[in-house]
């Protein structure tokens, strides 16, 4: 465990203030920027064009096709797989094998920096975005905060934001350790989750993208066929979701 914890310091240090991960940083920061040029222009205008439910949907059309689909995907991809696969090309990999450290030590030492990195940047993207976009009800908001469903949603997209950051972490480490080239096998990656929908159910549980759709709290009204893309066809069993969720 000490050896552990002296990697993940190590590392945090310099994953999470990595030079060549600025535009992670972008993809962390643009449903934040979204969300806040949406609550300006909501208090400069007519708030009865649309609802407290509207603003709901809205953000789990942005969560599904934004973080789900691009955002957490494209950045656990430049964090995990660049955790190994930075250093050899570095050549400072060998610097930990001239200390007395364990090799599985080290691997998750810097899986666990990789994934405090990315639940710091998208947790954090995700819980700004939800609080964002619905502040120019003002009060309202407070209430359907405190009193309505909006934490239990907030909660939702934090824990599965949380899950996509453990679940893709791991799968593009192992890309950054097995393969020379990990942009190849990554995308390859990205087009077997985006065929998720279209798959066979067998197929389908192969993926991480499948166990996340239904532990989203709020379904996208999207018409046939295109609502597969957020709708899950035989989905996992899981807690009750809302369609209008507030008035």
């Amino acid at each position: 465990m000490s050896q552990i914890g002296g990697v993940l310091r190590l590392e945090f240090k310099k994953t999470f203030l990595s030079r060549r991960g600025w535009w992670i940083y972008c993809l962390a920061l643009g449903p934040v920027l979204l969300s806040l040029m949406h609550w300006l222009v909501g208090m400069n205008s007519n708030r009865g064009h649309h609802s407290l439910g509207l603003d709901s949907v809205i953000f789990a059309a942005l969560y599904h096709f934004y973080f789900l689909r691009c955002g957490i995907f494209f950045g656990c991809m430049g964090i995990f797989s660049n955790l190994f696969r930075g250093e050899m090309l570095e050549k400072t990999l060998h610097y930990y094998y001239l200390t007395p450290l364990r090799r599985e030590a080290l691997v998750a030492g810097k899986y666990l920096a990789g994934l405090a990195s990315a639940l710091v940047l998208f947790v954090g993207s995700t819980a700004l975005s939800f609080l964002l976009i619905g502040r120019h009800f003002g009060p309202a908001w407070t209430d359907y905060l405190l009193h309505g469903p909006g934490l239990s949603q907030l909660g939702s997209y934090v824990l599965v934001t949380a899950l996509a950051c453990i679940g893709y972490g791991a799968v593009f480490l192992m890309c950054g350790i097995l393969f020379r080239n990990p942009m190849i096998p990554a995308a390859v990656v990205w087009v077997w989750e985006n065929l998720n929908p279209f798959l066979p159910t067998l197929l389908k549980k192969i993926s991480v993208i499948f166990y996340l759709k239904n532990l989203c709290p709020v379904e996208v009204p999207i018409p046939p066929p295109f609502n597969v893309m957020v709708v899950e066809a035989d989905p996992r069993p899981s807690g009750s979701r809302c369609r209008d969720c507030w008035p």
